[in-house]
């Protein structure tokens, strides 16, 4: 992962477009926000009914509409509730509709032990399918090599999931020997880090091999935030004189639209893009779709319905370049959420505006933190509420954020 930073850029303000995994990978495959295509694991929530990603533009469709030659496949964890196959979406190979179960969850027939800090934890040879899932994007990579075309590969890791930890004995082992992590994690989640790192890894050294590398662009993200403020007893920690909070300096995590919850490692390196580079315009997982379709050479115009734009234009990392977004704002929704509170949030520069939802609809102004203004460049960890120094602003933010919400029939509680 360092690689992948260290060869190419690291986006500062990389978003998921929601802070679970379902959400996020619909969004992504889609281009549109959780408003749109359904904030929760199960779509059917919208007024508009149930969203069927296959009947909208999905990112290998785009790339085929761009050109016709590409190769499209999709290994590891598809998601829970996605309703459309990975086949009806466009991928030409896939490993199916898979969901955490297929990562390793359930699985009782390999060895496996609670350790002190509770986490329970198993050895085999394919540890959270890292290594297997890796191997059949290698297999497809030169197989897109020997027919000579373009490709596009999404590798969605199981891994770090912490429903299940699982990871080879001597990596636990050399863990266990560096002592206390220095946040609220364990020594085998750690383990398992590494192993995902070198699955990562693999993927970088098989483009090189493969002398693919200077047309071939690397993307990196994840699909929520890790969870929150988690110490190894379950209990929330000071962490001044012992491990950080996982999330540390960012607030809260998974399940929440602080910036714990939404905001994640964003990196890509490729053709142009320069090394050590890093570009602080905050972007989203659904500015994907566009980008790729970009890159591609497509020309004609995306569906309206797509919400991201193309960051093309931000790889360069050349100052002189003028980057838009039509809307002006990142947005994120969860009015209906199944663990944590019902609320939205929009990103417009360095100001985030949060607002917490009420039952039966309308914005909730009845709590500290229920309508929350931040500038996130000088307060990453959402400390400090400017909503008394600047109701204006939370005003047009807030209006900005509804009337969208409005415009594209979003949930309400």
């Amino acid at each position: 992962m360092n690689r992948i930073a260290r060869e190419g850029m690291v986006f500062s303000s990389g978003y998921c477009p929601a802070p679970i995994c379902t959400p996020t990978r619909r969004s992504v495959l889609v281009g549109a926000t959780t408003a749109r295509c359904g904030t929760e694991f199960d779509s059917s929530l919208r007024p508009e009914g149930e969203y069927i990603p296959h009947e909208h533009l999905t990112i290998p469709n785009a790339l085929k509409q761009a050109d016709a030659s590409y190769m499209a496949a999709h290994f590891g964890k598809w998601g829970e509730l996605m309703i459309s196959t990975p086949e009806q979406c466009g991928y030409d190979v896939s490993d199916g509709m898979t969901g955490n179960i297929d990562g390793g969850r359930g699985r009782g027939r390999f060895p496996f032990a609670r350790n002190e800090d509770g986490d329970f934890f198993h050895f085999e040879d394919d540890p959270k399918r890292t290594p297997s899932v890796t191997d059949r994007a290698i297999d497809f990579m030169k197989s897109a090599e020997r027919a000579d075309r373009p490709f596009y590969l999404q590798v969605s890791y199981y891994a770090v999931h912490t429903i299940r930890i699982e990871l080879m004995e001597k990596t636990l082992e050399k863990y266990n020997q560096k002592g206390i992590p220095d946040r609220c994690y364990t020594q085998a989640w750690a383990g398992m880090l590494e192993e995902l790192d070198q699955g990562v890894g693999r993927l970088l050294d098989a483009i090189d091999e493969l002398n693919t590398g200077e047309n071939t662009y690397v993307f990196f993200t994840s699909d929520n935030g890790c969870p929150a403020d988690r110490s190894r007893d379950g209990t929330v920690r000071n962490p001044v004189g012992g491990p950080l909070y996982n999330n540390h300096p960012l607030r809260r995590g998974k399940q929440e639209l602080w910036e714990g919850g939404i905001r994640v490692p964003f990196m890509v390196r490729g053709p142009g893009v320069p090394q050590g580079a890093y570009c602080h315009e905050p972007v989203a997982g659904y500015d994907l779709l566009p980008t790729f379709y970009d890159l591609a050479g497509g020309e004609k115009a995306l569906p309206d319905e797509v919400d991201g734009v193309s960051l093309r234009p931000l790889l360069d990392n050349d100052p002189a370049t003028v980057f838009t977004r039509p809307f002006g704002a990142l947005i994120f929704h969860r009015p209906n959420a199944r663990s944590g509170p019902n609320a939205s949030a929009i990103r417009q520069g360095n100001h985030k505006l949060y607002v917490a939802w009420k039952e039966g609809g309308g914005v909730d102004a009845s709590g500290i933190a229920s309508r929350f203004l931040v500038d996130l460049s000088q307060d990453i960890g959402e400390e400090n509420n400017l909503i008394r120094q600047n109701p204006e602003l939370a005003s047009q933010l807030e209006k900005k954020l509804l009337d969208y919400l409005k415009a594209v029939n979003a949930e309400i509680p």
